[in-house]
């Protein structure tokens, strides 16, 4: 079953908490928090002080995704701060391997992640050690962004791939998931789908988790 994990990002930082709280009360399992360190992408968001401080407020999913040119310094701060999976880019500057293993020896799920202009082949070499990837369908930086519908065909890509070496990872996508786009991202084999806007943005917010949640499953 598809599972939509609303963005942080798009949430009213005034109120973190609260904002938290609602979004789970909706039926929320996962929490997708976007951590930018404004050089690996032009923003800046969250550190792990922000994690740790929001991890008493929910039981959801803390879905951590560093969009950070060093990860590698960040890792055991944000595991620590309750973090339940931690993504890195196959992008950053830093050795992916040590990334990965390190998630791990923090007793946390490792993803890693693809940008739009990345082939999904940049993934492969480290299938054996994910339990998350994401597959970014806009620009990573800021919300708000239309999604790029031709990044879905690295889905069937990846899937192809695990598959033959009898792995089921699942594969989420990340970046202008709404109601008009969720059943084209389903039936490109998404898993989870980010969706900031679309939910945090809707003046009926449950309503809006339900029918991208609807949407991901028909």
């Amino acid at each position: 079953m598809a599972k939509i994990a609303p963005s942080l990002l798009s949430a009213d930082f005034t109120r973190l908490g609260e904002e938290v709280k609602e979004i789970e009360s909706v039926g929320t399992e996962i929490l997708h928090i976007d951590i930018m360190d404004g050089h690996f992408v032009p923003n800046l968001t969250f550190g792990y002080s922000m994690v740790k401080a929001l991890r008493p407020v929910s039981d959801m999913i803390y879905d951590v995704h560093l969009m950070m040119t060093n990860p590698l310094s960040y890792i055991e701060n944000f595991a620590k701060a309750g973090s339940d999976i931690i993504t890195v880019h196959t992008e950053c500057d830093d050795d992916i391997n040590k990334c990965l293993d390190l998630i791990h020896k923090c007793g946390v799920k490792a993803g890693l992640s693809v940008k739009p202009k990345t082939s999904p082949d940049a993934l492969f070499p480290y299938l054996d050690k994910l339990e998350h990837i994401l597959v970014m369908t806009v620009e990573p930086g800021f919300g708000g962004q239309s999604m790029m519908t031709e990044c879905l065909d690295k889905i069937a890509v990846i899937k192809a791939e695990c598959a033959s070496r009898g792995l089921n990872i699942p594969v989420m996508i990340d970046g202008g998931v709404n109601a008009d786009n969720v059943q084209t991202a389903a039936r490109a084999g998404a898993d989870m789908m980010v969706a900031g806007n679309a939910v945090f943005g809707a003046k009926d917010r449950a309503a809006a988790f339900k029918t991208l949640s609807e949407g991901a499953n028909l």
